[in-house]
């Protein structure tokens, strides 16, 4: 396994490196630690759990953990995700008046590789020079604009000097940077999502940190882009809200 992403994850589930390498299940009471990732943080994690390396990491509320190891101590990670399954956490969550907020895949990439931008004009913004796209719609995906995890790379892709694309890096830690792409409706055949990621890709581990991509089970069109940019499947997670109280 990826010694970065070990690391990372040891951090985000209160466990160790070598935890994460193993095959046996384990559970954790969360405590925020410096260096996790801090993308859409709340102010107190309930529960969360990710399968990697064929297993689960569970982290949360001591009395959710508790019944998390009763139940789903020797399960494997391979299924755990199934809907039947989901409904059953949920249930469990919901005594304690929280609900699933989310169940991501999320990919990895290790290697540079050369790009052909082929008819693009690329252009790179960095740090401050994103805040002129705050508030543009079309680039949701690609800039968060976060405290906890500010955006500090922007690669775009212009054709006739209009903008068709952008690939932004959000610093999520200090050892991973997560890839959000917007691509217009009409660029987004020729290839112009691949290469903006392809591109991010490689500078971000020019400077020595780990490139994750991640999105919805049901969205192909994002996956076929994160394995055309050479991003291969790393794990997959659970994260949970606090659900609203009906009036």
């Amino acid at each position: 396994m990826n010694d970065i992403l070990c690391r990372q994850l040891a951090l985000d589930y209160c466990c160790s490196p070598d935890d994460v390498r193993d095959r046996r299940n384990h559970f954790s009471v969360y405590r925020r630690l410096d260096g996790r990732r801090r993308f859409n943080e709340t102010e107190k994690c309930f529960f969360k759990a990710a399968v990697v390396n064929g297993k689960i990491l569970f982290t949360g509320d001591e009395r959710i953990i508790a019944q998390m190891r009763e139940r789903y101590g020797d399960t494997g990670g391979e299924w755990f995700f199934e809907v039947k399954n989901l409904r059953r956490i949920a249930d469990m969550l919901r005594e304690y008046g929280y609900s699933i907020e989310m169940v991501h895949p999320f990919y990895i990439a290790e290697k540079t590789e050369p790009v052909e931008t082929e008819e693009l004009e690329i252009r790179r913004y960095y740090d401050a020079d994103i805040g002129q796209f705050r508030g543009d719609k079309r680039f949701g995906e690609a800039f968060c604009f976060s405290e906890d995890a500010p955006d500090v790379i922007g690669i775009a892709a212009l054709r006739g000097g209009e903008i068709v694309g952008m690939a932004g890096a959000s610093c999520d830690s200090p050892l991973m940077w997560q890839i959000g792409i917007n691509v217009e409706p009409d660029a987004r055949r020729c290839g112009a999502g691949k290469t903006l990621v392809a591109l991010l890709k490689n500078e971000i581990l020019g400077r020595g940190k780990l490139p994750f991509y991640g999105t919805s089970v049901s969205h192909i069109a994002s996956q076929r882009t994160a394995l055309a940019a050479g991003f291969l499947p790393a794990w997959a997670e659970l994260t949970t809200v606090q659900a609203v109280q009906s009036a």
